[in-house]
C-alpha cells in the first residue's frame, strides 16, 4: 500500500475507515499498483474475508449503509484536445463513486466529474480532477451519497485554456447509482477550494458543508456563499471538518496562524469561537458520541486529543495522547457505540492498524 507518510494536499490518501451499521467497519486502502481495496472489519478491527480491488489511482473517501458501502475514488480521465496557456501538464482524471454490496460485489458505479469520450480534461467545460487540491469526502442521508471534493475547471482563452481550481458537490442515489438533481448540489462552489468537508444534517434535511477559501480569505459555506469567519490568507488558513451541534447549527474546526479554533454556526457567521490548545496548521474533528465532539491534532510523533461539548463549546475533561502519529488527511468517523477510529500507519509498509478511542462515559 501507499505510504502514510506523505501529508500534502496532492499526495495519496493510504486509508480511509467507515463504520458499518451492522457492526464492525470498512476499511479501504490505497495500492502502489493503481487498485483501491476494501475489506470488512469486524469489531475487533479485523480484518475477514477476501478484500474487494478496484481500480482507482487515489482513493479520497468511505462511508457505509445497511445494503453495504460507497467508495470515492479517481481514475485515469481523457485529456481532450486543448493546449495549456500555460504551465506543465499533469494527467487528467475523474473523480467516481463505487458501490459495493455487504459481500464486495460491485453494484454500480458513477462517475462525478463530467469528463466523456468526447469532452476530455483539457477541453473547455471539463471539470475533471487534476494534480492540485483533490481531497473528497462523501456523506449520506438515508437514501442518497453526496459527494463534495475539489476540483478544476476548464476555461477557454483565446486559443489555448487556462485551468482553475475550485470545488464541486454532487448527490447519487444509493440504490440506482443515478445522479440525482437538487438536494443541496453544485458543478462549482468555493474557488479557490481546500479543505473541504460535509456532513448530512436530519434536522434540516440538508447536507451542510464548509471550505476553506482564497476569495475573501475565510471559511464559507461554498452552497450559499456565506462567510462562516474570515481568515488571513499568510499561507497558514486551513479548514478542518464539520459537525452538527447540539442545538442547531454546526461546529467547525479552521486555523489561522498556527491556531486552530472551533466555530459555532447556524446559517451563516460564526455566533461562538473556541480558541482551542492546539497549535497547529491541520486538525480533526468527528462526533464523539452524544452532545461531544472529539478534536484530534498533530503532537510530535504522536496525536494529541480533547473532547468538547457541542451545546456549550466547552472542553470535556483533559487533553490526552493517542500513541499514533497523525495523518493530516487522515479523518476519523464516529460510531453508533459512541467511539470513533481512524486508520494509521501500521508497524509494516503493508500493515494498517485501526485507532479506537472508546466511549467517554
Amino acid at each position: 500500500m501507499v505510504s502514510f507518510a506523505p501529508r500534502g494536499d496532492t499526495d495519496p490518501l493510504p486509508a480511509a475507515i467507515a463504520a458499518a451499521p451492522s457492526g464492525g467497519s470498512w476499511l479501504a486502502w490505497l495500492g502502489t499498483d493503481s487498485k483501491v481495496r476494501v475489506g470488512r472489519l469486524d469489531c475487533a478491527d479485523q480484518l475477514v474475508g477476501t478484500p474487494t480491488s478496484l481500480d482507482g489511482v487515489d482513493l479520497q473517501d468511505v462511508r457505509a449503509d445497511a445494503d453495504g458501502v460507497v467508495v470515492l475514488l479517481t481514475r485515469p480521465g481523457p485529456q481532450g484536445g486543448g493546449k495549456l496557456c500555460g504551465g506543465t501538464s499533469s494527467p487528467t482524471r475523474a473523480m467516481w463513486m463505487v458501490r459495493l454490496d455487504n459481500s464486495g460485489r460491485q453494484v454500480w458505479e458513477r462517475q462525478v466529474t463530467n469528463l466523456t469520450s468526447s469532452r476530455g480534461g483539457y477541453d473547455p467545460g471539463a471539470i475533471f480532477v487534476w494534480w492540485y487540491n483533490h481531497h473528497g469526502t462523501l456523506a449520506y442521508d438515508g437514501t442518497n451519497y453526496a459527494a463534495y471534493f475539489e476540483a478544476a475547471i476548464t476555461v477557454a482563452n483565446g486559443g489555448c485554456v487556462d485551468i482553475h481550481e475550485g470545488d464541486r458537490m454532487q448527490v447519487v442515489n444509493a440504490t440506482t447509482g443515478a445522479l440525482v438533481s437538487g438536494h443541496d448540489s453544485f458543478e462549482w462552489g468555493c474557488s479557490h477550494a481546500w479543505d473541504s468537508h460535509i456532513t448530512w444534517d436530519p434536522r434540516t434535511g440538508h447536507f451542510a458543508m464548509v471550505c476553506a477559501t482564497d476569495n475573501n480569505c475565510r471559511i464559507a459555506r461554498p452552497d450559499t456563499r456565506q462567510t462562516v469567519v474570515l481568515g488571513v490568507c499568510d499561507g497558514t488558513l486551513f479548514g478542518g471538518n464539520i459537525v452538527p451541534a447540539a442545538t442547531p447549527g454546526y461546529w467547525t474546526a479552521w486555523s489561522n496562524g498556527n491556531q486552530v479554533r472551533l466555530e459555532h454556526f447556524s446559517t451563516g457567521a460564526s455566533d461562538q469561537t473556541v480558541v482551542t490548545a492546539a497549535g497547529t496548521q491541520h486538525s480533526h474533528l468527528v462526533a464523539y458520541g452524544a452532545g461531544r465532539m472529539l478534536l484530534t491534532w498533530k503532537s510530535g510523533s504522536s496525536t494529541a486529543a480533547q473532547v468538547y461539548d457541542t451545546n456549550t463549546g466547552r472542553a470535556v475533561g483533559g487533553q490526552f495522547t493517542i500513541a499514533v502519529p497523525d495523518h493530516t488527511y487522515v479523518e476519523a468517523k464516529d460510531y453508533a457505540d459512541g467511539s470513533v477510529a481512524f486508520p494509521a500507519v501500521g508497524t509494516s509498509g503493508t500493515s494498517v492498524r485501526i485507532v479506537r478511542v472508546m466511549p467517554l462515559t
